[in-house]
């Protein structure tokens, strides 16, 4: 194949995006992706923080329950879990939940477990002595933790929860899996209706959804490490 051949079929594939409004319904795929991604993460990160405070408690029982969700959450594929909350759980008890729903459940119980572990560390990892400063100027206990240990404890978290967003993000292409049309399903059913026609369209489709993925989760990635540098 020369390399007019190989020009003539590059451009044929990104002929497909500006057929009709396939370019414009990738961008609507994409709005879902993010709005899924988006208030999971928002609800992870409330959630997360009050797990990881609970993990820290003295009550031997607690740990134990929040050491086997987190495990269970970690061990188990969001896959499997968008699965059983769509197909199993929500048949076996007779609820009606849209796909959308069922994923930022789904996403929001992981975000949830691997935050909290986040903030648990960041917890621990404060020095004692901050803790022994505070009750030497006079502070209670709950001032000691609000005014010193939180704040501290946000500082050590930001560069950490940016990359557990952008994996969420990611990961947000599963729910293709249970019926909603996001932007990899979009892609897809372009895809599919070129088939014959375009045979190479999926160089180009997969391309953009790429470059749309780059787009979105790049800032993050840049803006934990320039976090992470200046600490």
């Amino acid at each position: 194949m020369d390399n007019s051949e190989i020009f003539s079929a590059v451009s044929s594939a990104f002929s497909v995006l500006f057929k009709g409004k396939n370019f414009a319904r990738l961008l609507g795929g994409l709005g879902v992706t993010i709005w899924i991604a988006a208030v999971s993460v928002f609800l992870s990160i409330f959630l997360g923080f009050l797990f990881g405070i609970v993990m820290n408690v003295k009550n031997r029982p607690v740990r134990w329950l929040c050491h086997v969700y987190l495990e269970f959450m970690r061990i188990m594929p969001q896959m499997v879990l968008l699965f059983l909350a769509y197909f199993g759980i929500t048949h076996a008890f007779g609820l009606s939940i849209s796909g959308e729903a069922a994923s930022v459940w789904v996403f929001t119980l992981w975000g949830t477990a691997e935050m909290g572990d986040l903030v648990r560390g960041a917890l621990q990892s404060i020095p004692r002595h901050q803790y022994e400063s505070g009750r030497a100027i006079g502070l209670t206990e709950k001032q000691i933790f609000f005014y010193i240990i939180i704040p501290q404890t946000i500082k050590r978290l930001v560069p950490l929860s940016m990359n557990l967003i952008t994996r969420m993000i990611k990961t947000t292409s599963l729910v293709v899996f249970v019926g909603v049309i996001e932007v990899v399903k979009i892609g897809q059913q372009i895809i599919e209706a070129n088939r014959l026609t375009i045979p190479t369209a999926s160089i180009a489709v997969y391309g953009v959804i790429f470059f749309m993925y780059f787009i979105v989760c790049w800032p993050l990635s840049l803006a934990a490490d320039k976090i992470e540098k200046k600490e």
